[in-house]
């Protein structure tokens, strides 16, 4: 006969200790990086619209679900459901995925603005956010995988 005993799972974080516990705590920095990326991107007017639409659409898009799951952690309507697990590593996997695509275009955006007319700033911009999505495409990396090893 089994016996039923506490569950050896964790419980999901809510509230401060969000930002104290792993994986949840790369929630903040990943939406830091991400608006980093944007802001870098849209300074350089958007000179490559093809590349650099991608990368503000995956950027804007994937900071605003971040932030709107941070929420969702600190005030609890997770529940401590197991289901909110899957779904954090649904999302961050996809999102990571996401990024590095993002990653990649924009870094060919800033090869491709080295010989452009606004050469100096705009591929120093690039440059950045070229860094800050290679970054933010880390995270959410770590944080998917720190979720499946939970």
């Amino acid at each position: 006969m089994a016996t039923v005993g506490p569950s050896t799972q964790p419980a999901l974080p809510s509230g401060p200790a969000v930002f104290k516990t792993i994986p949840y705590a790369f929630i903040l920095p990943e939406i830091i990086c991400g608006t980093w990326v944007w802001i870098l991107v849209a300074a350089t007017s958007v000179s490559f619209p093809l590349l650099q639409g991608w990368v503000m659409y995956v950027s804007l898009t994937s900071c605003l679900i971040s932030l709107l799951l941070l929420l969702s952690y600190l005030l609890g309507f997770h529940r401590n459901s197991e289901n909110w697990k899957v779904l954090d590593s649904l999302y961050h996997g996809a999102t990571a995925i996401l990024y590095l695509s993002a990653a990649v275009l924009q870094a060919n955006a800033t090869i491709r603005s080295e010989a452009g007319p606004h050469a100096p700033l705009y591929y120093q911009l690039n440059s950045a956010a070229s860094f800050f999505a290679f970054l933010t495409a880390f995270l959410y990396i770590l944080h998917a995988f720190s979720i499946y090893y939970q």
